[in-house]
């Protein structure tokens, strides 16, 4: 497969494009270094992009790959498909198996935290680590106004597929270290949503958003949320961006509450794309996190 066009960021993402076909859709993914497996997953409106620095920071010492959900990335971006929350946990749980990964790391963020521990519960057995930031696996009441426009019909319509408002705001809107968004970091984060068609995975995971109990992804969510408990033995750190609007702290509680083993590194000066804010920070404590927790066997 060829990659797809890096115009402007290629500087910032210069990892070879790799593709498994999924009921004939390309599924991207990168796959840097060797070693242990640490898996990253992506979510809502960001892609492998998003992981980009932790990949040149981690790749020396671990095999680091991150995945484009169907729809995101340059992955491929049908019209008319199931973007649910159970049809992206199918996905990846198929993409571990396809490449027989085993002794898996989880790093999630955002919908990427639900989508990667819905494939781990799923699968226990090959994961042996996780690594969370700013996400949620569990029902919440609370959905921030300027998310909740976004599903508006007209609104989220013409604002999310026609003016990709949702993708630009958060560049601005999820950061507090705004000088960091250069222009290359910006044109990577937009470069696959260039137009109403590849915006379409943006809006239906706004739209997924189960706040109440006939939604379609309802069930899916308690049965995620159920399932919780049977990998709270497992190494668990939690990073988090104090300055996020959207998961707030509140949510590092309630993990917490969930997981009272594990770590966490709070990040007061870092907002949503925890990531743009304090790489520096983020990349040496999640390497001290994986050598003080080594995998029995490696």
């Amino acid at each position: 497969m060829t990659s797809h066009p890096r115009t402007g960021f290629e500087h910032e993402y210069p990892f070879p494009s790799k593709f498994i076909e999924l009921d004939g859709l390309r599924y991207h993914y990168v796959d840097e270094g060797r070693g242990e497996a640490l898996l990253c997953v992506h979510g809502n409106p960001t892609w492998s992009f998003a992981w980009r620095n932790l990949i040149k920071g981690l790749s020396r010492e671990y095999r680091v790959i991150a995945v484009d959900h169907i729809g995101c990335g340059f992955s491929d971006k049908p019209q008319h498909y199931d973007y649910t929350l159970a049809r992206h946990i199918d996905n990846l749980s198929r993409f571990i198996a396809a490449l027989d990964l085993n002794r898996v790391t989880l790093l999630a963020h955002d919908w990427g935290g639900a989508i990667g521990l819905g494939a781990a519960t799923r699968m226990p057995e090959r994961f042996a680590r996780y690594v969370l930031f700013n996400t949620a696996a569990f029902r919440s009441r609370r959905i921030p106004l300027r998310i909740a426009v976004c599903r508006w019909p007209l609104l989220g319509l013409l604002g999310v597929r026609g003016l990709n408002l949702f993708a630009r705001a958060a560049l601005r809107m999820a950061v507090c270290r705004h000088e960091r968004m250069t222009a290359p970091v910006r044109a990577g984060y937009l470069a696959p949503y260039g137009n109403w068609s590849d915006r379409v995975a943006i809006l239906r995971f706004v739209q997924d958003i189960p706040m109440t109990t006939s939604h379609p992804s309802y069930q899916t969510l308690v049965d995620l949320e159920g399932s919780l408990p049977a990998i709270a033995d497992r190494p668990m750190l939690f990073v988090w961006g104090e300055r996020d609007w959207c998961f707030t702290p509140a949510f590092l509680d309630e993990f917490l509450r969930r997981f009272p083993r594990a770590k966490a590194l709070r990040l007061p000066a870092a907002g949503h794309y925890v990531f743009e804010d304090a790489h520096e920070e983020i990349i040496p404590f999640v390497r001290e996190f994986l050598r003080g927790h080594p995998i029995d066997g490696a």
